[in-house]
């Protein structure tokens, strides 16, 4: 219950919910106990009627002594009717209670975990995939609503007929009840053993589903290289195998858990037995009547299906635990993120590199090496570099999806850090290498920065980065609807889309990341030439292998291996015939072959 104990800070908000699902419960189970006394009043009542009916044989009495008998009987068989009905009538209160209750714990707890995961850092992601998130928010949270909801109803359902049950039974006759309790310590026990396996095998259950997950959400994103490569009979095999393994571990715990039902039923009929057995002799002693007898049957048949849910909720209470610890793992990890100041003050947009260094945590490589760098307010520079340079390191460590681990970065003289992150990242356009398109209309995706952006400035946008001609040509325009990160469009399509929604929100820096890659110069011209007009009076970072995406550059920037091996303008590094030329050289051969 460790784990569990997370969960309570829901029961406490939604605690009139269970208070009166409790009452609830107390009621029906009152309805539900008060038939077997009528059964026993009415078995009774049948003995000693018709002792008196033979007495009377023969005389006119007897027909008014049959009257009266049927009658009785009639009223016990609607009492025993109507308190059926009543019952069922607050069983529904109690699911209208208890259950609703434990829908709303699982809304406010998916809610939760999503909102967590989205203050977790990028390094976060890194070290975990997309499948186990989700099974932990989809498949976790729904056994954790199977302990609030479910579990929670037959526990209190057991508890409160069990104490009313035996309270009554007691009163009864002390000696017969000890007898029919007798099973029970035997049945605690062996609940104890099979639920200590039951939570080691759905602990392994709940991770191997995580695999098959992952796994499933990855053969999917990669559909169309499975397809190219004709893959389609090796992924399927593969996941065979993950399922194959799935399987054995589902059907391992279900062996298990299979022994609770005969379990129960054999204590359940041994306890039948001895309240005949006890109870025959007690009669026999003239102690008790066929009626006591039959109620104590119907009481230990009450008992029935309580105990027997007592062994699924025991296990789902397991499950639970096994589910809310893996979830709970996520819960407790913490951004390093944080803000130092919540400073809120208008940003200019001036830059400063001193002397960062970065390794990345999950991988231990180093990306950045003592990079210095200033960068005035409304300048625009280039970072060059081959692949695996540290290009797009340094748009994450501006945008502080990371922290530099040396040195330190600056805007407008103030450490970044001291910002409020999503106050920082409001005055940045990100156009990051990997673009990433939602499942919404191209409208919406330009919007994305500022949902509520009238439709000129998204039309605006969208001409400045060379596709408004694309979009007009399409049959619903603006509302074409993207399918999975927008795979309606081409490759040089979704990145000038990409552009279009960065520049939208009008930001204070701009970072572009390598985001013309897919384009061809001549669409690259048009777009540069018109990201002058947007750059200027704003700061500008242009990442890119590419050296004509530099051209706008008021300072260019090699990189090579997380170092600055060259800074300066494009003139001046032309001269200095290095790495930089040997560089351009390169590509302008490339385009003109």
């Amino acid at each position: 219950m460790k784990a569990l104990s997370y969960l309570n800070k829901y029961l406490v908000k939604y605690k009139w919910y269970l208070i009166l699902g409790t009452i609830f419960t107390i009621i029906s189970n009152l309805f539900g106990i008060i038939p077997a006394q009528l059964v026993r009043y009415a078995l009774d009542l049948v003995g000693e009627t018709l002792d008196i009916y033979y007495l009377f044989e023969g005389a006119a009495i007897q027909s008014k002594i049959y009257d009266i008998f049927t009658f009785s009987i009639l009223m016990y068989g609607l009492l025993i009717l109507g308190m059926a009905l009543l019952k069922g009538i607050f069983l529904f209160m109690v699911r209208q209670t208890i259950i609703v209750m434990s829908r709303h714990i699982e809304f406010d707890l998916k809610n939760d975990v999503y909102q967590h995961y989205q203050t977790l850092p990028m390094s976060f992601y890194r070290r975990h995939n997309t499948g186990d998130l989700m099974a932990r928010i989809s498949e976790d949270v729904s056994k954790v609503r199977m302990y609030v909801g479910p579990s929670i109803m037959y526990g209190i359902n057991l508890l409160v007929l069990f104490v009313m049950l035996i309270g009554y039974m007691l009163s009864v006759n002390v000696r017969l009840t000890v007898y029919v309790l007798l099973p029970l310590p035997l049945l605690s026990i062996s609940i104890y053993i099979v639920n200590s396996i039951i939570i080691r095998r759905s602990e392994e259950i709940q991770r191997q589903l995580s695999n098959l997950s992952t796994y499933v959400q990855e053969a999917f994103s990669g559909i169309r290289v499975i397809k190219s490569f004709v893959q389609e009979r090796y992924s399927f095999g593969n996941l065979q195998k993950e399922a194959e393994v799935f399987k054995d571990k589902s059907l391992s715990m279900t062996r298990v858990d299979a022994l609770f039902y005969p379990l129960i039923l054999l204590l359940v009929g041994f306890s039948n037995i001895l309240v005949v057995y006890i109870g025959g002799q007690q009669i026999i002693n003239g102690t008790l009547t066929p009626g006591n007898i039959t109620e104590f049957i119907l009481y230990v048949n009450m008992l029935t299906w309580p105990v027997m849910a007592l062994g699924w909720t025991t296990s789902q209470i397991q499950r639970a635990a096994a589910s809310q610890a893996r979830i709970n793992e996520f819960l407790e990890e913490k951004t390093t993120l944080v803000s130092t100041e919540n400073r809120r003050t208008p940003v200019a947009g001036a830059l400063s590199f001193r002397h960062v260094g970065f390794i990345y945590p999950d991988s231990g490589i180093q990306a950045l090496q003592d990079f210095s760098l200033e960068v005035s307010r409304g300048e625009t520079v280039a970072i060059l570099g081959t692949t695996g340079s540290g290009k797009s390191t340094l748009a994450n460590l501006i945008c502080r999806l990371y922290d530099p681990t040396q040195g330190q970065i600056l805007l407008d003289g103030q450490p970044l850090a001291s910002y409020d992150i999503q106050y920082l990242r409001r005055q940045m356009g990100y156009v990051p290498q990997d673009v990433f398109l939602f499942s919404d209309s191209i409208a919406n995706n330009v919007r994305f920065g500022i949902p509520d952006l009238p439709f000129e400035q998204v039309e605006q946008a969208v001409k400045d980065a060379d596709l408004y001609q694309n979009i007009v040509e399409f049959p619903h325009g603006f509302d074409t609807r993207l399918g999975e990160r927008g795979i309606t469009l081409s490759g040089g399509q979704k990145q000038r889309l990409s552009i279009a929604r960065a520049i939208a929100r009008d930001p204070k820096i701009l970072i572009l990341d390598d985001c013309l890659s897919a384009v061809d110069t001549n669409t690259e011209n048009i777009i540069l030439n018109n990201l002058k007009r947007i750059m200027a009076n704003r700061t500008s970072v242009i990442i890119s292998h590419r050296v004509s995406s530099a051209k706008l550059a008021d300072t260019i920037v090699v990189l090579d291996d997380g170092r600055i091996v060259e800074q300066g303008t494009h003139q001046a590094l032309m001269e200095r015939n290095g790495t930089y030329r040997e560089l351009y050289e390169k590509q302008l051969q490339t385009e003109e072959v």
